[in-house]
């Protein structure tokens, strides 16, 4: 059943002081003279690595928004909470940004933190995206009619590896995985859909914040596989694998989530070329010129020699999204017409994946890809460093509607 219309409407206006009172507004700018934006940033949990990321990009782009004259003439104000990547904090996380005005919220936070959000989006009647989420369930059916994303979803992971596996002549494959609760989580879905396509010999799984993975990389050696996928939320437990596994195993086809390419901090932290030949699961290409050109607008924000990260695209893509779907509704104080605005996003160019990939929503679609080029295989160089799309395979920009 809709909420009254009018409800949020008062809501607002009953807000407006509370804003101004905490500095997002001043005294004299009523709610309707700007456009509130909401962010879930997880800034000091176990999403903070990608996280924060996304949140200063989405600062940035928003703050571009308004030096180009706000949204249809309207200046756009940001109000950030922190949930810490916890799905328990999610809910009062929400209704902290919708008392403070917001007519959207992005999920800058941990996929679990942003399934629990979409249950809040369901009741609450407030558009959220999620830039960083990888799980399908947070955009996908059923609760998901207030629900977004823009990464490829899990399910398209699954498809591109496969792919790889057989370009590559892989028949066997061995998993070295965290034990995080985000991991196990993208296991569960990948690890059935993976076994499709290719044995899996083994999986070890270890903690987040272990000191040597010798012995665990031993026994997974001991399987005999042609191919290991590093899964781990990156950091630490990333860079030890792929040491491990580059010192004992330097001939083994390996492969990785997204996590190291979006952490170019850590590549100068592995031994000398221990990254050599990893390939790993990216969603930027160098050959899509909206990549280049939002790294080379992000140097002059984040530093002349800062990496563009899928976060950044995928966090700025999210930014304009929202602010697609408000010049269609025409407004940002009717949460019913913001809504249906949304999904008739179509054909917006991403920032992020092959240069061909489209963004759209509809009212059975709320995951923005409309293909899986979305999704980059980049292979690392002998300095550690990405060096750029993968030979051996990548996946086709073929329309969702057109695929078999």
């Amino acid at each position: 059943m809709k909420r009254p219309r009018l409800t949020r409407a008062l809501m607002a206006a009953a807000l407006a002081p509370m804003i101004a009172a905490t500095g997002c507004a001043s005294v004299e700018s009523p709610v309707d003279d700007y456009i509130v934006i909401g962010m879930d940033e997880d800034s000091t949990g176990p999403g903070a690595s990608y996280s924060t990321i996304a949140g200063t990009t989405v600062r940035a782009a928003i703050d571009r928004i308004n030096a180009e004259g706000g949204i249809d003439g309207t200046p756009v104000r940001l109000v950030v909470e922190n949930d810490e990547s916890s799905p328990t904090n999610t809910p009062s996380i929400i209704r902290k940004l919708m008392d403070q005005g917001a007519a959207a919220v992005i999920l800058s936070t941990g996929s679990g933190a942003a399934l629990q959000a979409k249950q809040v989006s369901e009741t609450a009647e407030i558009v959220t995206i999620a830039p960083t989420a990888l799980t399908d369930a947070v955009a996908g059916p059923p609760g998901n009619e207030y629900a977004y994303m823009v990464p490829n979803p899990l399910a398209q992971y699954a498809d591109v590896y496969c792919g790889a596996f057989a370009a590559g002549d892989n028949a066997r494959l061995a998993i070295l995985a965290d034990s995080s609760p985000a991991i196990s989580g993208i296991l569960a879905m990948l690890d059935p859909k993976l076994q499709e396509c290719i044995e899996v010999v083994d999986t070890r799984k270890a903690a987040v914040d272990a000191a040597d993975l010798t012995a665990g990389v031993s026994r997974l050696l001991d399987a005999k596989p042609d191919a290991v996928l590093v899964a781990s939320v990156g950091g630490n437990f990333e860079l030890l694998a792929q040491n491990t596994l580059h010192r004992l195993a330097p001939d083994l086809r390996r492969f990785s989530l997204a996590s190291i390419g979006n952490q170019p901090e850590s590549w100068r932290l592995a031994d000398p070329g221990s990254l050599d030949g990893l390939v790993y699961m990216g969603s930027l290409s160098s050959d899509n010129p909206r990549t280049a050109d939002l790294e080379q607008w992000l140097r002059t924000i984040k530093g002349a020699d800062y990496s563009l990260t899928a976060y950044d695209a995928q966090a700025y893509d999210s930014v304009m999204l929202i602010k697609r779907a408000i010049e269609l509704a025409g407004t940002h104080t009717d949460p019913q017409r913001l809504n249906e605005a949304m999904q008739q996003v179509q054909d917006v160019p991403a920032s992020f994946g092959q240069e061909q990939l489209t963004l759209s929503f509809t009212p059975d679609k709320h995951i923005a890809p409309d293909s899986a080029c979305g999704l980059v295989l980049v292979e690392f160089g002998p300095d550690n460093t990405p060096a750029g799309p993968w030979s051996g395979y990548q996946p086709e920009c073929t329309p969702e509607e057109d695929e078999a």
